[in-house]
């Protein structure tokens, strides 16, 4: 069931990541990236009312690192995309984003069997080879705004990780508030608009934040369900789903060195699997 649930994640986040590029082709990615928010929040927040549980200081505490997390990863992603380094942050981001939660699961007492160690192996070049653009540049260009995009979601992933299934999911609802609140705080802070301004941006943006929200939700339960290290690995494939849809929907050509990042992709869910 962790498998599953971690893969949903993945599709959704994929899902959610093709739906705001989009989006974000006809206007600026700050508006677009506060509406995923937003819609995020309402999602998070409709779950947790209308779910039973009792969340304590340290699980809120938990939720709120993860909406830094979250929103500090945004912020990195989308000034490495205005800055046109998304070929180069892309990939480093969503190397540490899964990097960062397996050793720290590992450093409390995680241990995946040895097909499963096979299968994170596989997975680190798939996902780098899948987000990488050809004649992305200098990888230099764009390290920094890469590293720290990772640091901040595999926070994400980690923090989430330690909420227990008795806490409900106010945790998760908190996190995409500071989620939204460090969105719009680092683009006012880099002086580019997070408002809106195009009626068109609302709807696609919102739904981006609902397939952000229940992808969020899918993690969650499978941390819960099993091991944070596999859940975070399986979750992180997600780059896989948003080229896919890239090529079937909008026609974009698949590069040979992504092709070969869906197949370590694909050898990744089996061994997982296997396991």
């Amino acid at each position: 069931m962790s498998i599953v649930l971690a893969l949903g994640a993945a599709a959704a986040y994929g899902i959610s990541d093709f739906i705001g590029g989009f989006a974000s082709r006809s206007t600026s990615a700050w508006p677009v990236a506060f509406l995923s928010a937003v819609g995020a929040l309402i999602c998070s927040a409709v779950i947790a009312v209308t779910t039973p549980g009792a969340a304590t200081v340290t699980d809120l505490a938990w939720g709120a690192l993860a909406g830094v997390g979250s929103g500090l990863g945004g912020a990195f992603l989308y000034r490495g995309l205005a800055a046109g380094r998304m070929g180069v942050v892309a990939p480093v981001s969503a190397v540490g984003a899964a990097l960062l939660p397996v050793v720290i699961g590992v450093a409390t007492g995680e241990r995946p069997e040895l097909v499963v160690w096979l299968g994170i192996l596989v997975a680190i070049p798939g996902i780098w080879l899948v987000s990488r653009e050809p004649g992305a540049g200098d990888l230099a260009a764009g390290i920094l705004d890469g590293v720290l995009a990772g640091v901040g979601f595999g926070l994400l992933f980690a923090a989430i990780g330690q909420v227990p299934d008795e806490a409900g999911f106010w945790p998760l609802a908190l996190a995409q508030l500071l989620a939204l609140v460090t969105v719009a705080a680092t683009a006012t802070l880099l002086g580019v608009s997070w408002r809106p301004s195009a009626r068109s941006e609302v709807g696609l943006g919102l739904l981006a934040g609902a397939l952000a929200s229940a992808a969020s939700l899918g993690f969650l339960l499978a941390t819960q369900a099993g091991l944070l290290t596999v859940a975070a690995v399986l979750t992180s494939l997600y780059p896989a789903v948003t080229i896919v849809l890239a090529a079937t929907l909008l026609r974009e050509h698949i590069h040979r060195a992504q092709a070969v990042g869906l197949a370590f992709c694909g050898l990744c869910v089996a061994l997982v699997a296997a396991g």
